[in-house]
């Protein structure tokens, strides 16, 4: 039935010039087959999309000098770092109609206040997706960071375990179950957390941003580091396939990260005409309430609310109940110097 409804969207858009098309680098798995189909259906233009799967990937790319995109869609502290840095273009309201929709909570955010560059997307938590099944056997916890730091956890566990391969996240967890806030730039904290990272690092499978998604949902590992629409789409798959286990995933009382993709124009940007479409295309409740019910991920648009299904806006995973958000933070950009540091420190975990 997808299929089909895809073909006949195709067919049905007008026949579009090769430079009528809008290229978007955006993360892995951020729009679904049917939503990017309706949208060149609407638009009679095409949409090529390429991937990034972590933000300092997509920031050292562009470093490198890769132009020709007209969209990103970076998370809070990368929209900060790319203002910082003049890499992208102001928006233009009176072409975004439908930008009332953003939800009042999302809608003058610390990193771009009165959304002059940005158009929040979607939301996501970092947390922990788990064989639930399995872990019951096992009799560990399944919401705390302990899971996959304490080798008296680990130990049950080694070699089915990843965490993400981002040194932000990645530390972010760690500081988190030290006590420490996320945004923590104490440069001993730090020391602690790598400290804490490789003790438990031997036994860890890999790090990976993408790869979990299917090593959870048929059960080569147990326990994922991850993004809380990764985890959603992994016990789908799983169900789908008919697996003999159950995927969960959970908030760590601890704390996680909270964060806020955005739709932004690069400076490089050929069809500024097209991005612009395109993001008030995805303001529509209709539209932006496919990030929640095909991809998994919370929303900031209050017009989508009415169309989201409502097993997936109960999602608590998904949609943190109030008591839930004060333990969520979002990350903050570092200084240089702070980034020379991290970087440092990641590549001591990475190579020992």
């Amino acid at each position: 039935m997808r299929l089909a409804l895809l073909v006949l969207l195709l067919a049905l858009a007008a026949p579009a010039r090769a430079d009528d098309t809008l290229h978007l680098y955006i993360w892995n798995n951020y729009i679904s087959p049917e939503t990017a189909a309706r949208f060149e259906a609407w638009c009679g233009c095409r949409l090529k999309q390429d991937y990034y799967s972590d933000n300092e990937e997509m920031l050292a790319k562009l470093e490198a000098g890769a132009a020709g995109y007209d969209l990103l869609v970076p998370t809070g502290n990368a929209v900060h770092t790319l203002i910082r840095k003049n890499e992208l273009q102001a928006l233009d309201h009176q072409r975004l109609q439908h930008l009332a929709n953003i939800a009042t909570a999302f809608a003058d955010p610390w990193y771009d206040p009165g959304l002059r560059h940005a158009v929040p997307y979607a939301t996501t938590v970092t947390l922990l997706g788990f064989n639930a099944t399995k872990l019951a056997e096992l009799g560990l916890p399944t919401d705390s960071w302990a899971l996959i730091f304490e080798p008296a956890h680990l130990q049950k566990l080694k070699g089915k375990v990843t965490v993400l391969n981002s040194q932000r996240e990645l530390m972010a967890a760690a500081l988190r179950y030290l006590g420490h806030p996320v945004n923590d730039t104490d440069p001993d904290h730090w020391r602690a957390a790598r400290d804490l990272i490789l003790r438990a690092k031997p036994y860890w499978a890999t790090f990976s941003n993408s790869t979990y998604i299917k090593d959870l949902a048929i059960g080569n590992i147990w326990v994922a580091h991850g993004y809380s629409n990764d985890m959603f789409r992994a016990r789908a798959d799983a169900r789908a396939a008919g697996r003999p286990f159950a995927i969960g995933f959970a908030i760590p009382r601890e704390g996680a990260v909270l964060a806020v993709d955005n739709f932004v124009i690069h400076k490089s940007a050929r069809r500024p005409d097209l991005a612009h479409r395109f993001i008030d295309f995805m303001l529509r409740g209709e539209n932006a309430a496919d990030v929640s019910n095909l991809i998994g991920a919370g929303n900031p648009n209050r017009a989508a609310l009415p169309y989201i299904r409502p097993e997936v806006a109960g999602e608590t995973a998904l949609f943190p109940p109030p008591e839930t958000l004060q333990r969520l933070e979002m990350l903050r950009d570092l200084e240089p110097q702070q980034r020379r540091l991290m970087s440092r420190l990641w590549t001591e975990i990475k190579v020992k």
